[in-house]
C-alpha cells in the first residue's frame, strides 16, 4: 500500500471510529506502523479523522435531538440522561476524554445537545484525540 492510500484509509477509519459506526482505527494504525509508514504522518491523519468524526456527533447532537423517540436513534434515553448529567457535572473539560472507547461518542453527541461552542468543542476534542494517538504510537514504537 502506498503512502497516500495508507494515510487515506487511516483517516477514514479514524473518522468512522469516532462516529456511531463501528470501526477500529487502532488496528489500521498498528498495521501501518508495522509496514514502516511515517509515525508523525500517521498521528496527524488519525487525529484529524477522529476529531472530524467527533464533529459529526456534535452536529447530530445539535440538530437531530428531536428524533430521539425514533427506533433508529443511536442512544437510548437512559444513556443520554446519564451522559448529560456527567457532562453537566464536569463541563466542557470532559471533552478531553472524548477519545475513550466507552462513552466518548456520547460525550461528543451531548456536547452538541448542550450547544457547546463549536470552536471550543473542536479544540478540546482534538487535544484529547491527538494525545491518545500519540500515546498509542509511543506504545507501538516501544513494543515493535
Amino acid at each position: 500500500m502506498d503512502s497516500v492510500e495508507a494515510y487515506t484509509s487511516l483517516f477514514f477509519t479514524a473518522l468512522l471510529a469516532a462516529t456511531l459506526l463501528p470501526a477500529y482505527s487502532e488496528i489500521v494504525l498498528a498495521s501501518l506502523v508495522a509496514a514502516g509508514h511515517d509515525p508523525l504522518a500517521l498521528w496527524f491523519w488519525a487525529s484529524l479523522g477522529n476529531t472530524l468524526g467527533s464533529a459529526v456527533n456534535w452536529v447530530l447532537g445539535r440538530y437531530l435531538l428531536h428524533f430521539q423517540d425514533r427506533r433508529w436513534f443511536p442512544f437510548r434515553a437512559d444513556n443520554l440522561g446519564r451522559s448529560q448529567r456527567w457532562f453537566q457535572r464536569y463541563g466542557v473539560w470532559s471533552l478531553l476524554l472524548a477519545w475513550m472507547p466507552v462513552g466518548g461518542d456520547a460525550l461528543t453527541f451531548i456536547a452538541g445537545m448542550m450547544r457547546v461552542r463549536f470552536d471550543l468543542f473542536i479544540a478540546l476534542t482534538a487535544i484529547g484525540k491527538a494525545a491518545r494517538y500519540a500515546i498509542l504510537l509511543g506504545l507501538l514504537q516501544l513494543f515493535t
